[in-house]
């Protein structure tokens, strides 16, 4: 069974990601960003990160929302994909996963175009076939499963499901029960609430779920 814990303060991940979405405000979010080794960023969200003082690692993408400056002045660690069938965070992706690191953390990929929220959140579960992967917004994280797995968790703690396909899934120790039930829109299995210190999910199919902080 795999296990999900609570990300506190004191964790820092492996692989930051840094999508093109609203740029990061809050304060976990920040601290990883000023601390994290090894930061892949997106193209569009370069300038923002490097007008902060930050440098990442690599810079992936078209390169076609990078400032000419900035093109210019960190030639050396970008990595242009011109792949018009994937978008910039899955080029990302792939270039972790061809750098051999597969435990990635996603950030700055919800916000502004909705469209592109709802895509990237979805990609998910095509990502976790190669990594342990999960994304962390401003408000919560989104972690995307397809076996037996152990969340850990706080009494109250608001939890959202997403089924990705039309497998059975049955969850426990939420307030509003699930039983070997398919979900066959979205919306059905938000909104949910953790009844104590850890929920567990049993998928038949792919699961995205949140939990807000």
């Amino acid at each position: 069974m795999n296990y999900y814990p609570l990300r506190a303060t004191g964790y820092l991940p492996e692989t930051l990601i840094l999508a093109n979405g609203s740029f990061p405000k809050h304060p976990l979010l920040l601290d990883w960003l000023k601390r994290c080794d090894y930061i892949v960023c997106c193209d569009g969200a370069a300038d923002d990160l490097l007008q902060r003082g930050i440098k990442p690692v690599a810079i992936v993408g078209d390169c076609d929302s990078l400032s000419a400056s900035s093109r210019s002045e960190f030639a050396a660690i970008l990595h242009p994909d011109s792949d018009q069938e994937t978008n910039d965070l899955t080029k990302s992706v792939r270039f972790c996963l061809a750098q051999g690191r597969s435990n990635l953390t996603i950030i700055g990929a919800t916000g502004k175009r909705e469209d592109h929220t709802l895509g990237n959140i979805s990609l998910l579960t095509d990502y976790m076939a190669d990594a342990q992967i999960e994304m962390f917004t401003d408000y919560g994280v989104f972690t995307p499963i397809s076996t037996d797995s152990l969340f850990q968790s706080f009494a109250g703690q608001q939890v959202s499901l997403f089924a990705m396909d039309a497998g059975e899934l049955t969850v426990t120790n939420l307030k509003y029960p699930v039983v070997r039930k398919s979900l066959h829109s979205w919306w059905q299995g938000t909104l949910n609430e953790s009844l104590g210190n850890e929920f567990r999910i049993h998928p038949t199919g792919s699961v995205i779920v949140f939990r807000v902080y």
